[in-house]
């Protein structure tokens, strides 16, 4: 059975992954002016003051410049460095950070790095998700970062997952160690989906 579920989950990773490879630079431009826009407003209607968020790839949808906005609006920002364990470190961003490829080929920041206790004192946690669905449920791309992460702290605070309009889906496969999230941002749209996540 958990197979069955690995193997659904690869094939659903995989259609993702190349629909948006299909997306233009102006396309996947426009959509991250978009999502910085809804995150601003996410960030402002909880009041938070420390977040902690993460660099997009070419393909996710565009976080970077909702980033810099924020770390110029006096928001204290950690972004994520993966550990080979895999657990995640974070390091505080900065206006003028330097970003450097971390494992798995993913944009990291090269500031002094803190430990993975430090997102514990964060308001409001922004992660990426191949697509997340109407109850809530998340779906990575696998390597299970941001599962443990959430599903390790003591009080987590509301989790927003940053995905296009086509990625929530009426239901994903699901495994144990899957967590849920709060709601999403997507370019048009944010929705809170679990309210009471734990």
């Amino acid at each position: 059975m958990a197979n069955d579920v690995e193997h659904e989950k690869r094939a659903l990773r995989a259609e993702l992954r190349e629909r948006r490879q299909l997306l233009s630079e102006s396309q996947r431009d426009s959509l991250a002016a978009a999502i910085t826009v809804r995150l601003d407003e996410l960030v402002d209607s909880l009041g938070a003051r420390s977040i902690s968020c993460f660099l997009s790839t070419t393909t996710e949808p565009g976080t970077r410049e909702f980033v810099r906005a924020a770390v110029r609006r006096g928001i204290r920002v950690l972004l994520p460095v993966t550990r080979a364990d895999g657990l995640l470190d974070w390091a505080v961003a900065t206006e003028d950070d330097e970003i450097a490829e971390g494992l798995f080929g993913l944009p990291e920041p090269t500031g002094e790095v803190l430990g993975p206790i430090a997102v514990n004192d964060v308001d409001l946690m922004i992660i990426p998700a191949a697509a997340v669905d109407r109850g809530g449920m998340r779906m990575g791309w696998g390597r299970g970062y941001f599962d443990k992460t959430i599903g390790s702290m003591e009080k987590c605070p509301p989790v927003y997952a940053v995905i296009y309009d086509s990625e929530v889906l009426d239901l994903l496969p699901r495994e144990v160690h899957d967590q849920p999230v709060t709601g999403v941002v997507t370019p048009t749209q944010t929705l809170l989906l679990s309210p009471t996540r734990r």
